[in-house]
């Protein structure tokens, strides 16, 4: 098995849904564009991806919401070096189709107070819905590590839900963790990297918004 070194996670920038959300009254979610700060979020993560990657290999899985397409092609990665592959299963949380935004905002009032992971949206999914899915890709992705060639590096261009319940998956935290941790920020990263424990460790911890509130002694 050749695991790679690190598995990166970025959330895409900025999109137009995240300054104005009455967009989704005209646009699917999925064919929202970056904002030009979008843009530049991207630009300048590429920058820094591409100073941690230096000259080595890299697989690329990608979201296949037009904004996170957006955002791996403003990374800027040399070519010659990714193999990249759009993954649906990275894809955002569905919330329903043609989104009403009133009726959104009473929904997600509705979710911080039943709970991110199991809510369930009308027509879309609940936080846990997104954990299977993710979880049936880490499965798939640990596969490829098989291949004595795999490429020392792993890049999941993604959405901020998504890169949370990935590494709860990966790291094995309890639903109490992940309730009190915030997406990060448009263009932030987070990393998984392989320590000498032979141990995936998180470069750093998301922000949290509260103290977890465990049910029993798994917390």
């Amino acid at each position: 098995m050749s695991r790679p070194r690190r598995i990166v996670l970025i959330r895409h920038g900025e999109s137009v849904g995240n300054v104005d959300d009455t967009v989704y009254e005209r646009e699917p979610d999925h064919a929202l564009s970056l904002t030009e700060t979008g843009r530049k979020q991207a630009q300048e993560a590429g920058g820094r991806l591409r100073e941690l990657f230096g000259g080595e290999r890299v697989s690329a899985y990608v979201s296949p919401y037009r904004r996170t397409h957006q955002t791996f092609h403003a990374l800027g990665l040399d070519p010659s070096l990714v193999r990249v592959r759009e993954e649906p299963r990275l894809r955002e949380q569905d919330w329903g189709n043609w989104q009403d935004p009133a009726e959104v905002r009473k929904q997600k009032a509705y979710r911080d107070a039943y709970g991110h992971f199991f809510y369930r949206f009308a027509q879309g999914e609940s936080g846990a819905d997104v954990y299977d899915r993710v979880g049936a890709f880490l499965e798939s992705l640990w596969r490829s590590f098989d291949d004595p060639g795999h490429p020392p590096n792993v890049l999941l261009v993604t959405h901020g839900l998504t890169m949370r319940l990935f590494c709860m998956r990966w790291l094995h935290w309890t639903v109490a963790e992940f309730e009190c941790l915030s997406n990060p920020g448009n263009g932030a990263t987070r990393a998984l990297v392989l320590g000498t424990d032979g141990r995936y460790h998180l470069d750093r911890p998301f922000e949290r918004w509260c103290t977890p509130e465990p049910y029993g002694f798994t917390g």
